[in-house]
């Protein structure tokens, strides 16, 4: 089972996340209901595991932490995959990101070995852009590369399932855990 532990942004962030990504004009745009801050994925879980980690994760109270937006990059250099909004690395939120990445283990789900990035997707590209929408994503980082939203205080992670269909990932909730 694919699925991961993300911080969902608030209300106020997503409306404003999504008012920002009407300006690209390219791209697939991340649904506002599906805008989030993944903190661990989990290609393939097994159920046995994720009950395991469900247990850690109960118990688990490494307080709340501060989400605070700041800049606009892009995966993909000469072929971007997909432009996000730049996520603080603020002290409590890498810490977050271990104390989960340490339970994942301990329950016996495998993590790749990639440097955590904190971030929130705002739309995906196809593998080859054309031209015109090179252009556009390069006016759009211009445009907007210095935006930034303050902090809000997040006090809860959430498990999601990810399906894969040919209209792009479909996220279910499965549970939510309290940081505090």
């Amino acid at each position: 089972m694919r699925t991961f532990l993300a911080l969902d942004p608030p209300e106020p962030m997503r409306d404003a996340l999504d008012n920002l990504v009407e300006g690209l004009r390219c791209g697939r745009y991340v649904d506002i209901d599906d805008l989030h801050l993944t903190l661990a994925f989990m290609a393939d879980a097994p159920l046995s595991a994720l009950e395991e980690l469900n247990l850690d994760l109960e118990m688990l109270r490494p307080g709340p932490v501060p989400l605070e937006m700041r800049g606009l990059g892009t995966f993909g250099s000469e072929h971007p995959r997909l432009v996000y909004a730049a996520a603080e690395p603020h002290p409590a939120l890498l810490h977050l990101q271990k104390k989960l990445a340490t339970a994942i283990r301990r329950a016996g789900i495998d993590l790749p070995a990639t440097r955590f990035v904190p971030h929130v997707t705002l739309a995906r590209f196809p593998h080859r852009m054309p031209p015109e929408d090179h252009a556009r994503l390069a006016r759009f980082l211009s445009g907007h590369g210095r935006f930034r939203l303050e902090a809000h205080v997040i006090d809860t992670v959430s498990l999601y399932r990810s399906t894969v269909t040919h209209h792009g990932s479909r996220y279910e909730l499965l549970e939510s855990y309290p940081l505090a």
